[in-house]
Parts: structure tokens; sequence; C-alpha cells
């Protein structure tokens, strides 16, 4: 397994790993009606090329295959952190996530904070954040439960 910076050639794996796991995986915790908001059935809803270029994107890959990746804006903040369905529980996270505290530690920044689903809160717990309160965010008229959560890399360094 290697993690890398995203490329554009990575665009179409990454959209498709974003919807599979959101609808195979985060439906243990959300309705079908949330997920279907959540990823919906255009996979370039969200235009991933230039989203996933215009931050600090890593992938993790697998030979080719896409496992992974996490989104790191230059504020500290975690944006998109997915595991392929085929490549949860594995270690493939904590990479990414390894790769993400490193450059943001490259960067001065002094915390590191996500909105993490209700899925993805336990994995951000073993990699050190904190709850800093839970919220309810709507999209496309269906309202989620997900978790502001927080990591001070001064601890870290």
């Amino acid at each position: 397994m290697k993690i890398r910076l995203f490329e554009k050639q990575d665009t179409e794996q990454v959209a498709r790993l974003f919807h599979e796991t959101v609808r195979e995986i985060n439906i243990r915790d959300y309705s079908i009606d949330q997920v279907e908001a959540w990823a919906p059935s255009n996979l370039h809803f969200r235009d991933w090329a230039e989203v996933c270029s215009n931050r600090f994107t890593y992938v993790a890959d697998d030979e080719g295959v896409i496992a992974g990746f996490g989104e790191l804006e230059c504020n500290g903040h975690i944006d998109c952190f997915y595991c392929h369905k085929n490549y949860q529980r594995c270690g493939v996270g904590s990479q990414i996530y390894q790769a993400i505290e490193a450059k943001a530690l490259d960067l001065g920044v002094s915390h590191l904070v996500t909105e993490a689903s209700i899925t993805a809160k336990p994995f951000f717990q073993r990699m050190g954040f904190s709850v800093v309160k839970e919220q309810k965010i709507t999209r496309w008229g269906e309202i989620f439960i997900n978790y502001r959560m927080e990591k001070s890399l001064y601890n870290a360094a």
C-alpha cells in the first residue's frame, strides 16, 4: 500500500469509493434517504478533480486500486475521509491519517478539525480526536447527526 497525493487520474475511483462507502458502510448508521442525499446517484455532484486537487488529498494506492482517501485543507480541516468497503478495519485509514497529520505539522497547523459521521466517530477517537459537539446538519432536505471533532497537534508532536 502506497500513500500518495491525489492525481487527476484518480478522480473516477475516488468518486466511486465515496459513493459506495456511504451507501454500503454508512447505511449501518443512517437511513436510506439520508445516504441517498449524502451520496446522490450522480457521482459527480461534486467536482472531485477540482476539489481534491485544491487540497492535500492523500490516497491509499494498492497497486492501482484506490483503497481510501482523505482531504486536508490548509487551515487544518479534514473534509472527506473514506476507506473503500473492501479495505475497512485493516489499517488503511490510519496510514492516510498519519500522512495528513504529518502534512498538517509541516504546515504549522496547531489543531485538526473534522465533522465525523456516526460511523467515522470511533475511528477519529482512536486517532486522538475529541468530540467538541454533536451537530444536526441538513443536506438535500435530510437531517443528519455528525460530530464536530478536534485534535491538538501540539500534544501529538
